[in-house]
């Protein structure tokens, strides 16, 4: 089956790779380089790197008769992208969608970065967002030198930083999922009161981040995820099979 799957997500790498195994011509759409690197030691697919406008992305799903969305639970954008040019090309759509994590104990969570931003207002104490570089703006409005960011070592997650006057010496340019002790040691190091992130399920390493919090002493704050609906990676591979000639 000629299958287009977009997603630079550990699911996406799961499907990608279980789905050229079985003899499906996959067409792999990431948005950066980096996501392009992790595909590399796959064989057999075709990887299509960059963001693509909703009238690209109506014109390629025509080419293909099954378009798996395997984007990241907080892509709500690029999934609604997806689900719009799947129903004007009448191709088939799944969704693969991690699970949710259970609120822990002692999180505080919220509907937002915006709605993040306004109760961190309100506190003192250093900030460690892991939230990525997309939502910085929200917390514009919060002094910068108590925010410590943690992106993707990208130019367009550095540039967001530098738009929001964020000091380089508080900029952690790094690829995840970081382990419970790698977290801990940062939020120790900066001496972080505050640790924001979202749910990232178990590919995320949300579990270690909550422990790391723990150990620190730090509040950990959970920006929820946007509703969504989906299956299981493996569900979807195990119900695609082995292609039949």
């Amino acid at each position: 089956m000629n299958i287009l799957l977009f997603g630079g997500t550990t699911e996406g790498r799961l499907l990608a790779r279980e789905l050229s195994a079985n003899g499906h011509d996959v067409t792999v759409c990431v948005a950066t380089e980096l996501g392009a690197e992790e595909l590399a030691e796959i064989p057999g697919l075709t990887v299509r790197t960059g963001r693509l406008e909703t009238q690209q992305m109506a014109r390629l799903v025509r080419e293909f008769a099954l378009c798996i969305d395997a984007t990241h639970p907080y892509a709500k954008i690029a999934s609604g992208n997806i689900r719009e040019a799947c129903r004007d090309a009448g191709v088939p759509l799944r969704r693969a969608l991690r699970e949710e994590s259970p609120i822990p104990d002692g999180c505080m969570a919220f509907a937002s970065a915006q709605e993040t931003a306004a109760f961190l207002a309100g506190t003192a104490g250093n900030i460690l967002l892991a939230t990525g570089a997309k939502e910085l703006e929200a917390y514009a409005a919060l002094d910068a030198s108590r925010l410590y960011v943690r992106v993707l070592p990208t130019v367009e997650s550095i540039a967001a930083c530098e738009r929001l006057h964020i000091p380089h010496s508080n900029i952690i340019a790094m690829q995840g999922p970081f382990s419970r002790e790698l977290n801990e040691a940062m939020l120790k190091q900066f001496h972080i009161a505050y640790f924001v992130t979202k749910d990232g399920g178990g590919p995320g390493g949300f579990d270690a981040k909550v422990v790391a919090a723990r150990a620190a002493g730090a509040q950990l704050i959970l920006i929820r995820r946007p509703a969504d609906a989906g299956e299981n990676w493996a569900d979807i591979a195990r119900d695609l099979g082995r292609k039949t000639t």
